[in-house]
């Protein structure tokens, strides 16, 4: 670990740093983001039969596939970053203070990547606008998708609400020493535009309102972990699945714990990957320390366990005399690899990360990284194979023989490319306007420095 004591400055070195690597990172993100709304435009032109999904039936394959799968993944990314930053707000988990606005920003770029999906899968954009938004008070008791609009909408605003009376007390304080870009055009000095933003984001500060704006981030803290397993990622978006008994791959009351323990796996995961991003670009060993790795590590180690232990009890009810329709499903999960490999990825994680625990020396960052990229890979097959699954193995088939095939379109492989790189921008982007580590964080390092200075 380092010895080095934070400094305000550190915080503030990615608005003022722009490397040659920045600009390769932006370049890349902008085109995957691009190639992605190239192939979109295609898609709105011919309609979604480009991508094969609406063939359903004894010659075809399913309604839904990667759109919805990667869907719920970013859903589940952005659930879990969340409720690990209340968490460290609520539980006093001072140790992952540093990382805290990361998994912040990773739940409102997360549920913008969700929220593209949806409206790419409603096949034509005006259909948000004609079949939600104007009917909003019929849709909002019969259908599935207005209810994930719902949930996704309201919790980028608490979400975004929580953010904002953070990065108040920062901008502040920092005002001074952040960037400013106040450009010239024909010889007319234009306003600044970074002032104006952060004169929106500080609009009517007080010093005052310190300790009110504190008490208000604990209660919306609170608020975000109580949603979570009773409106989120635990609550309306597996009820979707769960109370159709039509499909007995769905149906069933774990789903609600299994799909909240795939958000903190994914999210944890998500967080390790960005946090090692920032650490490794800007040099804050000293603020996002080995020590804060290894705990995220335990964490991701956690979920696992509680995702591997909720998918053996899923197998344990399909295969003990189950029923036909029942049987069918799970006998797919043993033999499918779309299955059987991410689950052997978790518990290969789930082994090494074990084995860190009884034998500290095997533990590295770039192992983390690994177990990390594993894990968001298999969560995101095994999410998309769950989607697939319910269609494959209905109650009342419609196949004749075996079920239809499915295989991703390029134009639905371009869109998690896409939204990958939706999600890279945002982080590059907003890195360069406030602070992506709280200056709460800095004055707990340093405390903590200036302590461990005296006992010395």
């Amino acid at each position: 670990m380092s010895s080095k004591v934070p400094r305000r400055e550190d915080i503030l070195r990615p608005t003022r740093r722009t490397t040659g690597a920045f600009y390769l990172a932006f370049c890349l993100a902008s085109i995957a983001l691009l190639a992605w709304l190239v192939a979109w435009a295609y898609q709105l032109q011919q309609g979604l039969i480009v991508t094969g999904l609406s063939d359903w039936g004894s010659g075809g394959g399913v309604t839904w596939g990667l759109y919805i799968g990667a869907m719920i993944w970013w859903v589940g990314i952005a659930h879990g970053g969340i409720i690990l930053s209340a968490a460290v707000c609520l539980l006093g988990m001072d140790r992952y203070m540093p990382v805290a606005r990361l998994a912040e920003m990773l739940t409102l770029a997360g549920l913008s990547a969700a929220g593209f999906y949806i409206l790419v899968h409603m096949g034509r954009p005006d259909r948000m606008v004609t079949s939600i938004l104007g009917h909003y008070h019929i849709t909002v008791n019969n259908s599935p998708l207005v209810w994930d609009v719902t949930v996704i909408t309201a919790y980028f605003v608490l979400t975004a609400t929580y953010l904002g009376l953070t990065l108040r007390y920062d901008i502040t304080r920092l005002r001074d020493q952040l960037p400013s870009f106040a450009p010239q055009v024909g010889g007319v000095q234009l306003p600044d535009l970074y002032g104006t933003v952060y004169d929106v984001l500080t609009l009517g500060y007080t010093e005052r309102e310190d300790e009110v704006i504190e008490r208000m981030v604990w209660w919306v803290a609170l608020a975000i972990i109580i949603m979570a397993p009773l409106l989120l990622h635990g609550g309306v978006i597996p009820w979707l699945f769960a109370v159709l008994p039509n499909y007995p791959s769905w149906f069933g009351a774990v789903q609600g714990p299994q799909f909240l323990t795939i958000a903190l796996t994914s999210a944890i995961s998500g967080v390790i990957l960005v946090s090692y991003a920032f650490r490794r670009a800007y040099d804050w060993d000293h603020i996002i320390t080995d020590d804060i790795f290894r705990g995220l590590l335990l964490w991701l180690g956690f979920f696992c366990l509680l995702f591997l232990w909720l998918q053996l009890q899923q197998l344990t009810a399909g295969s003990f005399a189950p029923t036909v329709d029942h049987a069918a499903a799970t006998d797919s999960k043993f033999s499918h690899p779309m299955y059987v490999v991410p689950m052997l990825m978790v518990v290969t994680v789930l082994a090494f990360i074990f084995a860190t625990v009884l034998r500290p020396s095997l533990f590295s960052k770039i192992r983390a990284i690994v177990a990390s990229v594993f894990v968001l890979m298999a969560t995101l097959v095994e999410k998309t194979y769950f989607v697939l699954s319910g269609f494959w193995y209905p109650t009342f088939s419609i196949y004749e023989g075996t079920p239809g095939e499915y295989f991703p379109s390029a134009i639905e492989l371009l869109s998690l490319v896409g939204t990958v790189g939706l999600v890279s921008l945002f982080f590059l982007i907003v890195s360069k306007l406030v602070p992506v580590v709280e200056l709460h964080a800095v004055e707990h390092l340093q405390e903590d420095g200036s302590a461990q200075h005296e006992e010395s």
